[in-house]
C-alpha cells in the first residue's frame, strides 16, 4: 500500500467519516472562526475522492471534491499550510472554489495528524478576501488543530468503548438465554 491508502485505512479506523455533528468539533471551529475573524471555518477529513466537514461554519455544503481541496494540499504536510491570495497562487487560481462561490481568497490549514504521524485532514480558516497570517497566527491554529486531533481521538475511543459494550451486552444475552445445566435442575 502507498502512503495515501495507509493514511486513508487510519482516518477510517477512526470511523468519524459521514458521523452527526458533535460539539466537541463544533467548539474547535468555532474557537478558529473567533480567533482569526474568519468567515468560514472547518474541520476537514480527507478520503479518497472527497473532503468531508465534521464541522463546518460559514458554508452550506458538508463535502467537496478532493482534486479542488485546499486541504489535500495541507495534509501533505506537518506545518499550518498558508495561502495568502488564492488568485495569485498558481495552484488554485483557477481552481471553481476561487473563481466561483464561495470565493475564497485566504486559506490556512493545520494539518489533523494522529499518533502514527497520518494527516487525516485539517483545522481551516478561509476567507473572501486576502491576507496576512503571522508565525503567531499559525502556532494559535496549529495548538486548535491540536485540540481538533484530541476530539477526534476521544470519538475513536467512545467508539471502542461502544463496541466492547455491545460485544459484552451480546455475551451476556446469550449466557442468560442459555439452558441450566442438568446438575441445577436435581
Amino acid at each position: 500500500m502507498n502512503h495515501d491508502q495507509l493514511r486513508i485505512q487510519a482516518l477510517r479506523s477512526y470511523e468519524l467519516l459521514d458521523t452527526p455533528p458533535h460539539p466537541s468539533f463544533d467548539a474547535v471551529t468555532r474557537a478558529a472562526q473567533i480567533a482569526f475573524d474568519a468567515p468560514i471555518s472547518l474541520i476537514s477529513l480527507v478520503d479518497e475522492a472527497r473532503q468531508w466537514f465534521k464541522s463546518c461554519i460559514g458554508l452550506d455544503v458538508g463535502e467537496t471534491t478532493r482534486n479542488v481541496s485546499f486541504c489535500s494540499h495541507a495534509i501533505g504536510q506537518f506545518d499550518v499550510f498558508v495561502i495568502p491570495d488564492a488568485t495569485k497562487d498558481a495552484r488554485f487560481k483557477d481552481n471553481p472554489l476561487v473563481t466561483g462561490d464561495p470565493h475564497i481568497r485566504f486559506y490556512a490549514g493545520a494539518p489533523l495528524i494522529d499518533s502514527e504521524h497520518y494527516a487525516l485532514g485539517t483545522l481551516c480558516v478561509i476567507d473572501r478576501k486576502p491576507r496576512r497570517f503571522s508565525d503567531r497566527d499559525k502556532e494559535l491554529l496549529a495548538s486548535l488543530g491540536a485540540c481538533a486531533m484530541n476530539a477526534i481521538t476521544l470519538h475513536s475511543q467512545g467508539a471502542l468503548l461502544r463496541r466492547a459494550e455491545r460485544l459484552l451486552q451480546r455475551y451476556m444475552d446469550r449466557d442468560t438465554a442459555a439452558p441450566a445445566p442438568l446438575s441445577a435442575i436435581s
